[in-house]
């Protein structure tokens, strides 16, 4: 087996990653949970991808990483801040995207979530209208492309009011403009500091009441409410008050194992940026927990979260970074080049863990090319190989 010298003069065996089963029902979707793979985007290697430069992506790879969720039985959540929304994906190439992934999804009757959100504005202080506007204007690109809504988190909303009242009043007017049921998005601060107060209070308890206000009015059209809180507990709870008919979804990285899995009084459905480099695994756990086999969901997915917690560290808002690293490492893509040239957003004794963490969860399918990239990667900072 494959070995790589890391840093501190160890060596790294890697190990035989276990075969996963091929379901003679897939690609279907799990039938016990809806389940969401918030996707990357690939850098064309060949593109201006500095910081602050336009996004440059590789359609093809980008594409086809799609094509590989769908082909397991995911839905994918596009456009989201796993695709780096607000860090390098700009509001041009973010158009594309769901364009492109709309008509991709179509064309092989694949899930498809999208990002409605703010980030084109470009006005230091934007009014209230102009908010509303563009969020209409990307409700109407996401819905003309077939998708469904996410209403994400706006870094202009919270800039510009404190007001609960003013969330309940655009989200409302957005709720009920919508052709399709909406899935709200609840993003932490540790995800995006500027969405540090979201829904009118830095008060977690008083955000929830604010939230739970809005769904009673519009349950009927709302699907559920995706959560990245990184708080259990705090989920649980809002799962258990939702109206009947609403679904959680959870974006807790940390915790999505036991959340999913769910206890004796409900579950909470994913909407995941780990199931983006664990795609294969969690959909094979989804499956067994389709068929009741709790003793193997457990073992499939346990392996999986040190993984997920080191990739997720604080900042949390790198995550972004070992996501590619691991697509890289998988062949999904040819580099590790990210939008915004993210991809020095983790240091290399992150991203050594990370390969470690990887290879341990099995999410590693071939460990002759993952030790050759990973090598490569280290010769470049330094580490003889």
């Amino acid at each position: 087996m494959a070995t790589v010298n890391l840093p501190g003069s160890r060596v790294h065996r890697m190990s035989e990653p276990e075969p996963l089963p091929v379901h003679p029902t897939a690609p279907n979707a799990p039938t016990s949970r809806i389940a969401f793979a918030a996707a990357h985007v690939v850098a064309d290697p060949r593109g201006e991808n500095a910081l602050g430069a336009p996004a440059a992506v590789d359609w093809d790879a980008t594409l086809a990483f799609r094509h590989h969720l769908w082909a397991l039985g995911l839905g994918i959540a596009d456009a989201m801040d796993t695709a780096q929304r607000g860090t390098g994906l700009d509001w041009a190439a973010t158009k594309e995207l769901i364009t492109r992934s709309g008509a991709e999804a179509r064309a092989v009757a694949g899930r498809l979530a999208c990002g409605v959100g703010t980030d084109q504005l470009t006005l230091p202080s934007p009014s209230f209208a102009d908010i509303l506007a563009a969020y209409e204007e990307q409700l109407a690109v996401v819905e003309e492309a077939g998708a469904q809504p996410v209403l994400m988190a706006s870094r202009a909303l919270v800039a510009t009011t404190t007001d609960p009242e003013d969330y309940l009043q655009l989200y409302g007017r957005l709720i009920t403009q919508s052709r399709r049921p909406v899935i709200l998005h609840w993003l932490g601060e540790m995800f995006d500091p500027a969405l540090a107060g979201y829904w009118g209070s830095a008060d977690l308890d008083r955000a929830t009441d604010t939230v739970l206000a809005l769904i009673e009015e519009h349950g009927g059209r709302i699907d559920g409410i995706k959560v990245s809180l990184l708080d259990a507990d705090r989920e649980i709870a809002l799962r258990r008050a939702l109206p009947e008919g609403v679904r959680l979804y959870t974006g807790d990285d940390f915790n999505y194992p036991e959340l999913i899995r769910g206890d004796e009084l409900g579950h909470s459905h994913a909407l995941l940026g780990i199931f983006d480099p664990i795609a294969a695994r969690a959909a094979a756990a989804l499956h067994a927990l389709d068929a009741g086999d709790l003793d193997r969901y457990d073992a499939l997915l346990a392996p999986t979260l040190p993984l997920a917690r080191h990739l997720f560290a604080a900042p949390t808002y790198h995550y972004k970074t070992g996501i590619v690293l691991l697509a890289w490492l998988t062949g999904h893509q040819d580099h590790f080049i990210m939008v915004n040239g993210a991809q020095t957003g983790r240091s290399v004794p992150h991203l050594v863990e990370l390969f470690r963490l990887a290879d341990a969860a099995g999410v590693l399918p071939d460990p002759e090319l993952a030790a050759h990239r990973m090598r490569q990667l280290l010769a470049v900072a330094g580490v003889e190989q």
